[in-house]
């Protein structure tokens, strides 16, 4: 369900972007940078304040810091960005000679190379980073899948705003959505006993930190690394379950 809805969602976005001139359409970038940034913020600060109420209390900002820079550090040692990017030109140089996936007249493979790259770098880390999809993995794995369908309510609609302004890469997401959620799902009964308040509380902290640090990218504030800073997420989830 999460899949579809973001197939559908972005195909949404794809036509009906086509119809909308640039300045439009850049107002509509913005637009989304600007509420990507809002809900990251809140995502972490109350992750954050949650946090500070387990047994890491004053320290829990450490596990934030701590998870984005040892994060960020291994992130860049092992290239994850760098794999991204390629992983996405890998999937523009396989898809852009189908219709869906090049909109407007007759381009060469790297033309909209950067616009689909980020499309899909960006709406993977909004789609697969947060407690939402965690949780809702277990819970759909142990029979409930009721959050997960929130989810994909959800995921569709920003799938629309987003495809209208990053265009075809935003459908290619549902690549990792697939494999992270579904391995999340197959493994719940053996994840679920490690995912504490703590262990929540701390993804969702630096979950929403990336995704603030993705709307200050969209705002066009400052770019960061946040796809080599995604280990902060488990780097987090490991201190808040040792000491949480």
């Amino acid at each position: 369900m999460n899949v579809v809805a973001i197939v559908v969602g972005s195909a949404i976005g794809l036509f009906f972007g086509g119809l909308i001139n640039e300045k439009l359409r850049e107002i509509a970038f913005r637009g989304v940078g600007l509420a990507v940034l809002v809900i990251g913020a809140s995502m972490s600060i109350g992750g954050l304040g949650a946090l500070g109420e387990s047994r890491l209390g004053e320290f829990a900002p450490l596990v934030l810091v701590g998870g984005l820079v040892v994060g960020g550090l291994l992130g860049e040692a092992i290239g994850i960005e760098r794999g991204l990017e390629r992983f996405g030109h890998f999937l523009q140089e396989k898809t852009y000679n189908i219709k869906l996936f090049a909109p407007g007249p007759a381009e060469q493979p790297g033309a909209k190379g950067h616009t689909i790259v980020e499309g899909f770098v960006t709406a993977s880390l909004l789609f697969c980073v947060g407690a939402m999809t965690i949780l809702g993995s277990i819970q759909s794995g142990l029979g409930d899948p009721s959050l997960l369908y929130l989810k994909a309510l959800l995921d569709g609609i920003a799938a629309i705003a987003l495809a209208t302004s990053f265009g075809a890469g935003v459908g290619l997401s549902i690549i990792p959505v697939l494999v992270i959620q579904g391995g999340i799902a197959l493994g719940a009964g053996t994840v679920q006993p490690l995912m504490t308040p703590p262990v929540i509380h701390a993804l969702q902290a630096v979950g929403g930190a990336l995704i603030l640090a993705i709307g200050l990218d969209l705002t066009d504030v400052k770019r960061l690394p946040y796809g080599d800073m995604l280990p902060g997420v488990f780097v987090a989830a490991l201190i808040a379950a040792i000491w949480g």
